[in-house]
């Protein structure tokens, strides 16, 4: 490995598995359990990305998902090739390929490097105000350019030929993040016997176990902590009711305890299998949640901060003990924490020559004299004038403050420089479940406060970060977490979250140990001599520059200064960047943080793949095509489908070379004189259940239902609650409580989800029990006057019209095969609805074909059935309305049960807007010229040559040739159209002709209804 930073041994690697990879075309070597980021490392490749803006070369600066820097693009073959990874979580396997991103030609040469340059020119914000003019160039010139700039990586261009799996659970307790904390938790609620769910994103569990070295080994229980882990896991995986994800990275957390979990299975294969999903996408839903997401180590503010060899010095630390890589041969440290202390005694004793510790804070402590025992030299109340190197920081230049000026200057030569500003605990998820966020002064960080689900927060997230009270922490909320879970007790979903939060001395021990953690969150003093930018978002090249820039410019609000500058807003989201960017607003407007604000942390917490979020919904699955039964039926007799929500229903039936309009009368004519087949399975069918059913459908429909008497069907209308129609169907009574309901064929899933919602959230104490039968019953329209005779030799009931009147309802037999006979028309005709059993559905219309014959049966589509519907007056929801119709408007104030207390909509119906008779009404059209077929939409005027501008008062909402009559029909909405009958009106075509029509009834045919009862 090149100049020996592998170390001879330990770590976490498999050295028995040598694996071969390629970054940038050149072949490089690691080993098993390596991430791309530290076999890199290990063969002293440092420079891995540019960045966005400035493209400057820069290498790691973190360990983890919070690394903003070394941006990869990973390709397995062309069609798999995935860009914005993180070198630091893409998992080594033999045959990687990976390309470095946003540098062209090459990494080491990029032509991009000239806006570095150019940076004094092009400060936060520069495209506001210089690209103005010409105004005509920003559309042809300059967005076009920025818009070709902006993005990181390449998406490819084939199709994902992967699999992604979806799948939901629900458990009792979720536990997100599996350190030393999270695995406590999961421990403590399994004990108590939960089921637990425990998911963290890395792959091996345990977290900063996994990290720590010699200055940081503790005894857990009495034993080494990796023999406690070893043991915690063991159990845990042994343990039934508890389910371990590793990958697992908890994306977004959703209301009532939803959790997002995205599980990587194949990316770290060398081969995967080829029939095994390439991610999996959960949705957990828990009683109860524990996060236990640890902390991010923060980055200080310096002049020349972002050169490759500059990281973090945790991030230090997991290359050395966890991957067996020293980062650096002659490192120096800048800290603001005891903690990162240890960092630098681990990697002197692993080899790297640690030049000097710059602490940034004034006065000695017991970690500085450690240091200077081990024969590194201590620099307090220091900062940093700059650093140098190109491809690798090569020296830093160190100087000790009094009062703000340096008394003492040294340039270190190094290739390694550690910082540590402190700790920010990670609290996205807390906060994305609309929990309240709290700062602690002494921590300088935002800590979980009031939480808005049942959620606990334990550990360093809520910045509990020593090791004996985080297990603590960790162990008393899993603990409590599944106590909530399964008290039998247990109501409402009242937050738990902020009653298990233990006092700040309980948790985190004595005052003194807060040096030890606390850090800074401002930039280090700057003075005069002082070189170079200090980078606070390394990603979007964020200086402090940028965000003083800002501030004087008026902005103030944190939201509004991230979206001027870009700070936080890569794909990091800010990991390493919003604590110090808060800091440093804090500072410029002379205000407390808390007064600054906190900016969103939006989901996903890393990103996560759009196959993911695809799941199986892709292809055919994407827009799943729903067909009836007798679909093949239909299609082998050539019909021509068209699309109706979901659904694949037959248009019209074409005999040789007809086109639709001879199609459509011909089926129409045959269902006036004879009798017509018609496929009605798409209708939505709720099946509405149990001793309140009748009280619920009087609430929900504005019919009245109390009347209805069992055996008999009623149209029903839904209005929302703003009284505006929303559905209609057929509601036929089975029992005194049960209803069979119909809806519109693309209305059922809404319809469904609107009678849950009432059910669930307002009217909880009915006895309701709602079932969707939509595929459940195959649905045949037989109708014409010949109906009765072609289905009497079928069916086991009396088919006469005294005992099966019209909106009539009878259980019985065809062929042989249960079923609901309903005597109602869409038609306007003598009508049947035949409701058997979807797999029966078939047969029975083959067999009802069959005895059709001799009657002169004609199969008609949805065409024809809009014709004759239209002919009758019958409106269609969502084509004779419009989201703005009230049953009166529609001619259907009829059906309203007056004397119901109460009904969706009721109140709103009573209010003067919506009684006006000026409102504009259902009503008839009738063109001067009887062949002449209005368009659908066309807008109605009260003039042949209105002026223009002029204000339409109507328009056309269905509109057909009709052979039945002769002639053209329409029907619209027209303002007063009740009280317009006879008048003249005009309708202006897309030609430029104005159209002479007569207001009319809208019922054209049969208004009397004797065929309707015949």
């Amino acid at each position: 490995m090149s100049e020996g930073l592998r170390t001879a041994g330990g770590g976490r690697i498999d050295r028995s598995r040598p694996l071969s990879f390629r970054f940038d075309g050149v072949s490089y070597h690691g080993f098993a359990g390596d991430t791309l980021a530290s076999a890199l490392l290990a063969e002293g490749v440092h420079l891995m990305g540019r960045s966005f803006k400035y493209h400057r070369p820069r290498g790691v600066l973190a360990a983890g998902t919070e690394e903003p820097n070394a941006l990869v693009g990973v390709r397995r073959d062309a069609a798999r090739y995935t860009p914005n990874l993180r070198a630091t979580q893409v998992e080594l396997y033999d045959g990687l390929d990976a390309e470095s991103q946003n540098r062209w030609p090459s990494l080491r040469f990029d032509v991009g490097a000239l806006n570095d340059l150019l940076s004094p020119f092009i400060p936060a914000g520069f495209y506001y105000k210089t690209f103005m003019w010409p105004r005509a160039a920003w559309k042809s010139i300059y967005e076009p350019r920025i818009r070709a700039a902006a993005g990181l990586g390449c998406a490819p261009r084939l199709a994902d030929p992967d699999r992604y799996a979806a799948r939901y659970a629900h458990c009792d307790v979720l536990v997100v993040g599996a350190g030393p904390t999270g695995l406590a938790a999961a421990a403590a609620a399994a004990a108590q016997g939960a089921r637990v769910m425990l998911c963290d994103e890395q792959p091996e569990l345990g977290g900063g176990l996994l990290s720590g070295g010699t200055e940081s080994a503790s005894a857990i229980d009495g034993r080494p902590a990796l023999e406690w882990l070893d043991a915690t896991l063991a159990a845990l995986g042994a343990n039934t009711r508890v389910t371990l994800l590793p990958r697992t990275t908890a994306f977004g957390y959703f209301p009532h305890n939803l959790v997002g979990l995205n599980e990587r299975l194949t990316d770290h294969l060398a081969v995967p299998p080829p029939r095994s999903p390439r991610e999996r996408h959960w949705l957990v839903r828990a009683r109860e949640v524990v996060l236990a997401t640890g902390a991010i180590e923060r980055p200080l503010i310096f002049p020349g901060n972002d050169r490759p060899g500059i990281m973090l010095a945790g991030a230090a630390r997991t290359f050395l003990n966890r991957f067996g890589v020293r980062a650096g041969t002659r490192g120096v440290l800048v800290t603001a924490t005891d903690e990162a202390y240890a960092a630098a005694l681990e990697l002197q004793q692993a080899g790297i020559f640690m030049a000097a510790i710059a602490d940034v804070r004034a006065g000695d402590s017991a970690a500085a004299e450690r240091a200077r025992a081990a024969g590194i030299p201590v620099l307090t109340g220091a900062t940093v004038l700059g650093t140098s190197g190109r491809w690798r920081v090569s020296a830093i230049r160190l100087a000790q403050l009094e009062g703000g000026e340096p008394v003492f200057t040294q340039v270190q030569p190094c290739d390694l420089v550690l910082l540590s500003g402190g700790y920010t605990p990670s609290v996205h998820l807390f906060s994305q479940s609309r929990g309240k966020l709290a700062w602690d002064e002494t921590l300088q960080a935002f800590i979980p406060g009031v939480a808005a689900e049942r959620v606990r927060s334990a550990g360093a997230c809520r910045g509990v970060y020593e090791l004996a009270a985080a297990l603590a922490d960790g162990t008393a909320a899993g603990s409590a977490a599944a106590l909530e879970a399964l008290d039998p007790a247990r109501r409402g979903v009242q937050p738990a979250g902020v009653a298990a939060r233990a006092t700040p001395q309980t948790v985190r021990g004595s005052a003194p140990s807060e040096r030890r953690w606390a850090g800074v969150i401002d930039a280090l003093p700057r003075p005069r001599d002082a070189r170079g930018p200090s980078f606070v978002d390394w990603q979007n090249d964020v200086t402090t520059r940028d965000l003083a820039l800002a501030t004087r410019e008026g902005f103030q609000s944190i939201e509004h200064l991230k979206r001027y500058t870009t700070t936080g807003m890569a794909t990091d989201q800010g990991k390493t960047s919003n604590a110090n960017a808060l800091g440093i607003v804090s500072q410029a407007l002379g205000r407390a943080v808390p007064q600054v604000g906190l900016t969103t942390f939006r989901m996903p917490y890393t990103p996560v793949s759009f196959g993911s979020f695809a799941g199986p919904a892709r292809g055919e699955l994407f827009d799943p095509v729903r067909t009836t039964p007798m679909h093949g039926w239909a299609r082998a007799q050539g019909a021509v489908f068209e699309d109706v929500g979901l659904w694949k229903r037959a248009r019209y039936f074409p005999r040789r070379d007809e086109d639709m309009h001879a199609a459509v009368a011909r089926e129409c004519r045959a269902v006036r004189e004879a009798c017509g087949l018609f496929d009605a399975s798409t209708l939505g069918k709720i099946e509405v259940v149990g001793p309140d059913a009748v009280t619920f459908m009087n609430r929900l429909y504005v019919n009245a239902w109390d009347s209805l008497a069992v055996g008999r069907a009623r149209y029903g209308v839904l209005l929302r609650d703003d009284g505006f129609v929303y559905d209609d169907g057929v509601v036929a009574r089975l029992a005194t409580d049960r209803f069979h309901v119909t809806t519109t064929t693309g209305g059922a899933g809404r319809v469904l989800a609107m009678m849950e919602d009432y059910l669930q959230t307002e009217w909880s104490e009915l006895g309701v029990w709602l079932t969707s039968t939509t595929e459940q019953w195959a649905v045949i329209a037989l109708q014409g006057p010949h109906a009765r005779r072609v289905l009497a030799d079928l069916v086991d009931v009396d088919l006469a019209a005294a005992a099966l009147p019209h909106m009539g309802v009878v259980s019985g037999r065809i062929c042989g095969v249960a079923m609901r006979l309903f005597r109602v028309s869409f038609t306007g005709e003598l009508g049947f609805e035949i409701n058997v059993p979807a797999d029966y559905g078939s047969a029975v219309w083959e067999a009802i074909w069959a005895s059709g014959q001799q009657h002169g049966i004609t199969p008609y589509g949805t065409e024809t059935m809009h014709v004759l519907r239209a002919e009758k007056g019958y409106i269609i929801v969502g084509q004779d309305t419009d989201g703005t119709v009230t049953p009166d408007d529609a001619g259907l104030a009829w059906a309203i049960g007056r004397n119901k207390p109460d009904f969706v909509g009721k109140r709103s119906l009573q209010r003067p807007a919506l009684q006006s008779p000026e409102r504009r009404q259902f009503v008839g059209l009738l063109t001067a010229d009887p062949q002449c077929v209005l368009e659908e939409g066309a807008q109605v005027l009260s003039a042949a040559r209105a002026p223009l501008p002029t204000r339409p008062f109507g328009h056309v909402t269905s509109s057909y040739h009709s052979v039945t009559l002769g002639r053209s029909l329409a029907m619209g909405l027209i303002a007063g159209g009740r009280a317009r009958m006879g008048e003249t009106v005009y309708v202006p075509r897309s030609g430029g002709e104005v159209v002479a029509v007569q207001v009319a009834s809208p019922v054209f045919y049969d208004p009397k209804g004797a065929r309707l009862n015949a």
